[in-house]
């Protein structure tokens, strides 16, 4: 039989680091970090304009039972962002408002729900972050084990408890809590950078001439008439 654990304790990424990834947002820093750590696009906001970033606490679930999502709410602490998952596919509603509501209270700015949700109005409406792969009345039980703060795997990224997660309207990047210092001096940087780039743009500066790309067009036996 499978160890089932709720770990209570985990570090997590600096609080001012994960405010300078949440401004820099989920694209700039994928590119920022080698185009690494990017979730693959099933999961998608319930809500428009949120920007968030946080600290994983994550939870693997039985699919159709939020058992362990009521499990994790003690383990969580201001600023984290929980990441659920299903130890196999599902679109039931797992979290609806008065779960969030305890998450909230809490301290959780947010959910990566990879299964379903419900609620969806009453979330908007509490202003509180969700990005989930499916919006469904379907309700669930209270009845297997699962694990908090554990390794999870969701689109494609491992995520461990503690981990910067970066979500907005573009999509969810995770990395590392060991990397997230230096890939945010170097998102700061490509930010920068594409200042300026954007103001060499709006004179009406070519990108072709910009990123020198003449040559290469050339190269590909691209004609102009």
């Amino acid at each position: 039989m499978s160890r089932h654990v709720v770990v209570r304790e985990i570090e997590r990424a600096d609080a001012e680091v994960l405010k300078g990834l949440a401004a820099e947002g989920a694209s700039t820093v994928h590119e920022a970090d080698g185009r690494r750590g990017a979730f693959t696009p099933e999961l998608h906001p319930i809500q428009q304009g949120a920007a968030i970033a946080g600290s994983a606490v994550t939870v693997s679930c039985h699919p159709g039972d939020n058992l362990m999502i009521h499990a994790a709410v003690e383990t969580v602490r201001p600023g984290d962002v929980v990441v659920i998952t299903t130890t196999s596919p599902s679109t039931d509603g797992m979290l609806g408002d008065l779960l969030a509501t305890s998450l909230r209270a809490h301290g959780a700015i947010g959910v990566i729900m990879d299964a379903g949700v419900r609620d969806a109005a009453e979330l908007r409406a509490m202003g509180f972050p969700v990005w989930t792969r499916a919006i469904s009345p379907q309700g669930t039980v209270k009845a297997s084990p699962g694990s908090v703060n554990v390794p999870v795997v969701v689109c494609g990224q491992v995520i461990n408890p503690g981990d910067a997660v970066i979500a907005d309207d573009d999509g969810i990047t995770v990395i590392p809590r060991e990397r997230a210092a230096a890939v945010l001096k170097k998102a700061q940087a490509r930010t920068a950078n594409e200042a300026a780039k954007r103001e060499k743009l709006a004179a009406g500066e070519l990108g072709v001439d910009m990123y020198h790309l003449r040559p290469l067009l050339a190269d590909l036996g691209v004609e102009y008439l």
